[in-house]
């Protein structure tokens, strides 16, 4: 019997416990209780619209390379007010609770939540609680971040919802929308945050290892390769877009990756990391990123001989 839009499917992915969201169409989509982390999305057409690295550690404490991982408070090892924090924070790595599985108005959704304990402030002497959603509709997906200073003093985080896009071959894969942007390049300027570049071009494309940060981007962006075409959008509480592909001699030398793994997958994150987010005494701050799957246009007829 098929699953119902909204049911809780409590499963495991090579020893992980997950949830999985499942739609009449057959949309569905898997979330591993590690970092809240969505590991898997398939459309009703049956395509992966997600890259998970084949060699992805999976052992419930190391990092799992791919799907959608939840950078908070820190980006990188950017140091973030005045300690120093494990790469990308902690929240990707923690365990994370089920508040909530229920049926939308579209689709489905699952809610997990993460609050401060002694293992974080151990890292990081500020209290929280997060929330983070995964809604599911047919053909689009959503990730909602939420997080709520319950404490007395005022602290400041970067967040970034790190996706991991699945692409059928990088070299011939364009993402659109960032023309005239702005933007950071970690690979030529590595020790220059404020070194700024921008775009000319209508589309941007890959031959090589990329590492940007871009400010402010107009919205939706438009991924396009053959394998389908994704509009990206996010709110404007997440003001910067990172775009990322270790191209093949840093991609060899992930030990959880394998050596072609960057022709498959490009990272475009939704992030607030140039400028750190100050969060008062109770207030709550929250951003989302959104997919929505478009068909690929057919090729233009050739027109008819005279």
């Amino acid at each position: 019997m098929k699953p119902q839009a909204g049911a809780e499917h409590a499963s495991s992915f090579q020893g992980q416990p997950c949830i999985d969201l499942f739609l009449p169409g057959g949309d569905r989509a898997r979330i591993a209780l590690q970092g809240a982390q969505l590991l898997s999305w398939v459309t009703g057409d049956g395509r992966e619209r997600l890259y998970l690295s084949p060699q992805a550690s999976l052992d419930g404490v190391s990092p799992i390379r791919g799907g959608v991982p939840l950078r908070f408070p820190q980006f990188n090892q950017r140091v973030i007010g005045s300690c120093a924090l494990p790469k990308h924070g902690f929240a990707r790595t923690l365990p994370w609770a089920v508040r909530d599985i229920a049926q939308a108005k579209q689709g489905a959704q699952a809610t997990f939540t993460l609050t401060s304990d002694a293992r974080t402030l151990a890292l990081w002497p500020n209290a929280f609680s997060a929330v983070c959603t995964v809604e599911l509709e047919p053909d689009r997906l959503c990730i909602n971040f939420g997080v709520r200073n319950t404490s007395d003093a005022i602290w400041p985080f970067a967040v970034a919802l790190h996706t991991y896009l699945r692409v059928d071959d990088i070299g011939r894969t364009d993402l659109e929308g960032l023309k005239g942007v702005p933007y950071w390049d970690a690979v030529l300027h590595p020790g220059e945050p404020d070194a700024r570049t921008k775009d000319i071009a209508e589309s941007l494309r890959f031959a090589s290892e990329i590492d940007r940060v871009y400010t402010r981007p107009r919205t939706p962006l438009m991924l396009k390769h053959f394998g389908g075409w994704l509009q990206i959008e996010q709110s404007p509480s997440l003001p910067d877009v990172v775009v990322w592909n270790p191209g093949a001699v840093r991609c060899a030398a992930l030990p959880d990756m394998p050596a072609d793994g960057f022709k498959h997958m490009l990272c475009v994150e939704a992030a607030r990391i140039q400028t750190p987010q100050i969060l008062l005494p109770g207030d709550t701050w929250r951003g989302w990123q959104s997919f929505r799957a478009l068909p690929r246009p057919a090729p233009a007829a050739a027109a008819s001989p005279l």
